[in-house]
């Protein structure tokens, strides 16, 4: 584990391996560096790339200096950047998806974006509540993460409320509750679920939008509508899981975008 300083001198934890052209790994909500699907992609994709995964803000051994912003997190990105010499690929996932896509129109020195099911579903039809950010920011004041981790999961992604129950007789609930922290910033960064068009248009290096052939029509309408939107970017439909691509899937389409 290494530490990159951010602008305002927040403390990254990332992961660095293998060798030649760069690749910047961006997680979702409730995912580090090792936990989640990264830690499955990173030992492949380092096959032929130099890997970084870290973990976000209030996550795992990163920092999280207040008061957060969107911005923040597009800095951690840029701080990795130039620690890999200036320039990189970027592949992020769900709501690390979005974020990648806000660093690059936010100019950040992307090569290329390569983004798995970024969901962009809207927020009419699925009653995502408008101060999601603020009232998950309480929870995580109050100390009250299980909480937080129910109401991003029934509240803002619109899981049945089974779900939460389930999770938390398993092995991961504690691994979910202490990212809680970083639940609001998923919000923030999803914003109202729907493809912001001025920002996507800004997006102008080639870029690919994933999605897979077992996720919910929803997800699979949202990379489609992003793809259409996308100045040079198309869609690219793999065999995979639920909102997720095997990493022995993912990573060939991933190698074969970033080198031709």
């Amino acid at each position: 584990m290494e530490i990159a300083i951010s602008k305002d001198r927040t403390r990254i934890a990332y992961n660095k391996t293998g060798s030649g052209p760069a690749v910047i790994l961006v997680d979702g909500a409730f995912c580090s560096k090792d936990f989640g699907p990264m830690a499955k992609i990173a030992p492949l994709l380092s096959q032929n790339f130099t890997v970084i995964a870290y973990d976000r803000r209030a996550r795992g051994e990163s920092g999280d200096t207040k008061p957060y912003a969107i911005e923040r997190e597009i800095e951690d990105i840029k701080a990795l950047i130039d620690i890999v010499g200036g320039s990189a690929y970027l592949f992020g996932i769900s709501s690390g998806a979005i974020l990648s896509i806000r660093a690059v129109a936010a100019g950040l020195n992307v090569k290329k974006l390569a983004v798995l099911e970024p969901p962009f579903v809207g927020n009419k039809d699925n009653k995502r509540p408008a101060n999601a950010f603020q009232q998950l920011s309480q929870m995580i004041l109050e100390n009250r993460r299980g909480d937080a981790v129910k109401f991003y999961l029934t509240k803002v992604i619109g899981v049945p409320a089974i779900i939460p129950f389930i999770l938390r007789l398993t092995p991961n609930w504690p691994k979910m509750k202490a990212i809680a922290g970083s639940l609001p910033y998923d919000a923030a960064v999803c914003g109202d679920f729907n493809v912001p068009l001025q920002l996507v248009a800004e997006v102008t290096i080639p870029t690919i939008a994933i999605d897979s052939g077992k996720s919910p029509a929803v997800l699979r309408n949202a990379v489609e509508a992003l793809a259409k939107v996308l100045p040079n970017g198309h869609r690219v439909s793999l065999k995979g899981k639920m909102h997720d691509v095997p990493a022995k899937i993912l990573v060939p389409a991933l190698t074969d975008f970033y080198n031709n």
